[in-house]
């Protein structure tokens, strides 16, 4: 076997080396380690006796994710808004004109727009932002099968099988996400993006529970986790400061675009967390937010920086301003404070 490649293999060389010349026939040369592995795992299912309802759910995943890959390609440098809300909102309901203009205004400010595609709160939506600006990301069931019009013939329109597959797409691909009052499906969203945001699991984003006036349904819900999980102990004071409840589309709109104002993006390289920044930051700044957020830092401090060896060969973001600094890997509501204090000094200029 060449060097480089993984040791997550078939066992069997004669087996490898096809592989190897199955990849070098269709011409992928990049990221063949990667490449290898899935053909890998596809040949070990198969002898390890994998019952073929299993493979069904495998075989479906796998397509239903290389497609979203393929539509989203051309839209990775675009920020994306996902907006999560019931599809039994009616378009008579301030909800849905809510949903409707904060869309629209997004979509005004270069943002695309990511909804399921439905009715409801889905259409609002993409009603708000229209056809060339919106991405259908439709769940077929047997009782609400058909997307919303104004997406239906659209090649950003994605049909998945599978709520899981679904959710993975919303969540990787969105800068913000903005949920209105919903049901069961609404709860479920909600908590998994928490669950993902608290434990590190995806980037930090700006999350906004949007009340249209007069509702009090987020303020019932953070009523419910203040009183029986923080009172109880199940999560930190600090996760609460993961969302923003507002019944505002002004305040909505400059939560989710102010994340952005100086942050830019972040990634680990060689152990350290990298933030990119839209600009650089003063030296009184910096040092107020090594005072500030020295309990997430394991050793040393908040440094400036220039991109790594990795971040130029992949071209990434390479001629940002960087903060980096050693993260505890285990404080990411914190992590959301530290950004929104960086996004702060924009006013103190």
């Amino acid at each position: 076997m060449p060097k480089g490649l993984p040791r997550y293999r078939t066992g069997h060389k004669e087996l490898d080396d096809q592989i190897l010349e199955l990849l070098a026939a269709a011409g992928e040369t990049k990221d063949r380690d990667l490449l290898f592995e899935l053909v890998v795992s596809g040949i070990r299912m198969g002898r390890e006796g994998v019952d073929r309802g299993d493979l069904k759910i495998a075989n479906a995943a796998l397509k239903e994710m290389r497609y979203a890959f393929h539509v989203f390609g051309p839209y990775r440098d675009v920020r994306k808004l996902t907006m999560f809300g019931s599809a039994r909102t009616t378009p008579d309901e301030p909800a849905y004109q809510c949903a409707r203009e904060l869309a629209a205004q997004m979509a005004a400010r270069g943002w695309m727009i990511m909804t399921g595609a439905g009715p409801g709160v889905m259409t609002a939506g993409l009603e708000g932002a229209g056809a060339d600006m919106s991405f259908g990301i439709n769940i077929v069931l047997p009782f609400e099968s058909m997307p919303a019009e104004v997406i239906a013939d659209d090649a950003k329109l994605i049909n998945f099988r599978y709520f899981f597959t679904r959710k993975l797409t919303f969540i990787k691909e969105s800068s913000g996400f903005v949920l209105l009052p919903g049901g069961f499906g609404t709860m479920d969203e909600a908590f998994e993006l928490l669950t993902l945001m608290q434990t590190g699991r995806s980037y930090p984003a700006p999350v906004v529970l949007l009340d249209a006036p007069g509702s009090s349904y987020w303020q019932t819900w953070r009523e419910f986790v203040e009183t029986e999980l923080l009172a109880n102990h199940l999560i930190s004071p600090h996760d609460l400061d993961l969302v923003t409840i507002t019944d505002s589309i002004g305040s909505a709109l400059g939560t989710i675009t102010g994340f952005y104002s100086v942050f830019h993006s972040m990634r680990v390289v060689g152990g350290r967390l990298v933030l990119r920044l839209e600009r650089e930051i003063h030296d009184r700044e910096l040092a107020r937010l090594n005072r500030e957020f020295s309990d997430i830092v394991v050793v040393g401090e908040i440094e400036r920086t220039v991109a790594s060896r990795v971040e130029v060969e992949d071209d990434d973001a390479v001629d940002r301003p960087r903060l980096v600094f050693r993260f505890d890997n285990a404080s990411y509501s914190r992590l959301h404070q530290l950004i929104r204090a960086i996004n702060d000094t924009d006013n103190r200029q």
